[in-house]
């Protein structure tokens, strides 16, 4: 939600600055600049793309604005509880608690049913790596859209205002200054659709859906080397020491904590 609500203060200050300088926001309206705009960026976009990528635009608009950043901490605890699990009852006891939880990402349940089968490890990694490139080929296919919308739109903007300027100069000689201030002001809307789109909407989602392209690989990446480790039954202390590389300092001390917090309450327990 943070990202529509960004887009809806930058529209809303150009419109306030707008008003501030004295406009008002019907000047603004005119769907014949709409069309020309987004008709000639959706136009270039299904000739530079199949139209089976064009399709997807309405769901990566809806990943854009709702998708949510994995808790890499939480991850790794979970890995560690998956890991002390296994060590004491074995993979098969496991196999009945993930195949009832649907909470699990199934990007990582797949992988865990791959080590709870017994499958080799290089075969799980190659699997599973081989399904994160194919992932993120796709993720790049829906931001390059939007980098190429927010490369159109201004010149469909400009195209607009030619066409709106031709028209204004054919109908010069019976035009009076009034009716031709208008036109010209409405021509120019069109460039303003264009530039305004391409930096406020096109050139913003693609970047936001290449950032949660890398997000989604980090954490896709952490899942591949936290199954390994679980399949090999490492120490707990390996295990978060390894999967600690994937996060920040910030994450790495609320990991820390956690798993301080979480010992403590083991050892109260059990004494």
């Amino acid at each position: 939600m943070g990202g529509l609500i960004a887009l809806m203060l930058g529209l809303a200050c150009l419109i306030i600055g707008f008003m501030g300088e004295g406009g008002h926001v019907g000047a603004l309206v005119s769907w014949t600049s709409f069309v020309i705009v987004f008709g000639g960026t959706i136009g270039s976009l299904g000739t530079s793309f199949p139209m089976k990528h064009v399709k997807k635009i309405g769901k990566l608009l809806r990943v854009a604005f709702t998708a949510k950043s994995a808790d890499l901490p939480e991850l790794i605890f979970y890995f560690n509880y998956v890991l002390d699990k296994v060590k004491k009852e074995g993979f098969l006891e496991f196999e009945s608690e993930l195949e009832s939880d649907e909470s699990i990402n199934p990007f990582m349940k797949k992988g865990l049913q791959l080590a709870i089968d017994g499958v080799k490890p290089e075969d799980i990694r190659n699997t599973l790596e081989l399904e994160l490139e194919m992932t993120a080929k796709r993720h790049k296919i829906g931001s390059e859209m939007f980098y190429s919308a927010g490369g159109t739109a201004p010149t469909m903007g400009i195209v607009g205002t030619v066409l709106g300027l031709v028209h204004v100069l054919g109908g010069l000689a019976k035009a009076d200054m009034g009716a031709l201030g208008a036109s010209i002001s409405a021509a120019f809307l069109a460039t303003l659709y264009g530039l305004g789109s391409a930096n406020l909407i096109f050139l913003p989602i693609g970047s936001r859906l290449k950032t949660l392209a890398k997000q989604e690989q980090l954490e896709k990446e952490l899942m591949i080397e936290g199954i390994m480790l679980v399949q090999e039954k490492v120490s707990s202390t390996i295990l978060i020491d390894t999967l600690k590389g994937f996060i920040d300092k910030k994450e790495q001390a609320k990991l820390d904590s956690r798993y301080f917090e979480e010992g403590k309450l083991e050892e109260v327990t059990n004494g």
